[in-house]
């Protein structure tokens, strides 16, 4: 893959795609950090002289009402903090969009509204049309995709695209590739923590990645619906679809799979610590116990090299914080190269404040899906 170093963007139309699908309640962003992480790549092609226009998605758009919710002119807004030079098109396609960007002056940025509107007609962005994709590139003369989180996506946006233009990697997927080397090649024992909601969402995950790892160790819904295989887990939130799947991994990996010997339940509106084996119809499990963080603590404190996706448990709430907070402090003081990844995973450890990690990836799914394969999708032939 050619690098945003390897191009010369004096005068040229830059088509930049970016992941600017930032977390956004009661008209507030929540979090800035995918705009601060795309500064340095905006920046270096504007200053060189290159006129950028910048696409991306925000949220998921299956009807007409979802466009209100999800324009990204909310991103525009606080992009203009940074930039003068700043532009927005609330159009995806057609005049309006082709005025503005042949109104640049070198230098200048146009952020396109969200490329999902364009899903309204028969998902052209999420199918990746034809069509949408060679017409996106024909509005530029070179492309940088620097969305590192759609990098297991291919969409007219970022795959389709690429097809048809001059391409390279911006400073944050170069960034990334690199953070993620010692869990594309680790060193052994190497261990993944994961947790999370629900296991439907990274169970084709887990079967690539245990053939990798040498122990799993799994929290939350994820160590729910393990649990449930052999086990009452009263009212806990599972899987039960993917319940006879775990059951196989439980028996061809069972000495890799490592799941809680105890948990934290909420029970008649009572917060205790109990035994697996003695869960009731009523219990509902929100945290690792205590039995279980010191158990997990054996493997992380002999690992090499650690990964970690998600949360131990229902860690928003003090309650049924400690087994997610317990976990990443045993993992900030290993000795280990230590990675984490994902947007809970990220959220915790900086409402827990807790320093050490070698490296944070920015991308959920994307980053998954690349330590299972060590390939981004979107770059595929």
């Amino acid at each position: 893959m050619k690098k945003i170093t390897d191009f010369v963007f004096k005068d040229k139309k830059v088509i930049l795609r970016l992941d600017l699908n930032v977390p956004i309640k009661d008209g507030e962003i929540l979090s800035k950090e995918k705009i601060n992480s795309s500064l340095k790549t905006i920046n270096y092609i504007s200053n060189s002289g290159g006129r950028v226009i910048i696409l991306s998605h925000l949220g998921k758009i299956k009807e007409e009402k979802d466009k209100e919710k999800n324009s990204l002119f909310i991103v525009y807004k606080e992009m203009l903090k940074e930039f003068n030079n700043i532009y927005f098109s609330s159009a995806t396609h057609g005049t309006v969009l082709e005025e503005k960007i042949n109104n640049l002056n070198d230098g200048d940025i146009l952020l396109v509204e969200n490329t999902r509107f364009e899903d309204l007609d028969n998902k052209k962005e999420s199918n990746c049309d034809e069509e949408l994709s060679k017409y996106w590139a024909s509005l530029g003369n070179i492309f940088i995709n620097d969305a590192f989180g759609m990098t297991h996506r291919k969409h007219a946006s970022n795959y389709g695209i690429a097809k048809y233009l001059p391409s390279g990697i911006g400073f944050l997927i170069e960034k990334e590739i690199k953070g993620l080397e010692p869990v594309i090649n680790p060193i052994h024992p190497f261990v993944i923590i994961m947790g999370g909601a629900k296991v439907n969402d990274k169970l084709d995950i887990i079967k690539g990645l245990l053939p990798k790892c040498d122990y799993l160790l799994v929290g939350g819904g994820i160590a729910n619906s393990f649990l449930a295989c052999n086990n009452n887990v009263g009212k806990s939130l599972i899987d039960e679809d993917k319940i006879e799947e775990l059951k196989n991994l439980l028996s061809e990996y069972k000495e890799k799979i490592i799941i809680p010997m105890d948990v934290v339940i909420e029970e008649n509106d009572n917060v205790r610590n109990s035994k697996i084996d003695n869960l009731t119809n009523d219990s509902i499990i929100y945290d690792i116990g205590t039995e279980t963080i010191n158990n997990y603590a054996k493997y992380i404190n002999d690992a090499k090299t650690i990964f970690l996706n998600g949360t131990m448990g229902l860690y928003e709430d003090d309650k049924y914080s400690v087994g997610t907070k317990e976990i990443l402090n045993l993992v900030s003081k290993s000795s280990a190269v230590k990675i984490a990844g994902g947007g809970d995973a990220l959220a915790s450890i900086e409402k827990f404040n807790i320093k050490g990690f070698d490296y944070k990836s920015t991308g959920g799914g994307a980053t998954l899906e690349y330590i299972k394969s060590g390939k981004l999708k979107c770059f595929e032939k």
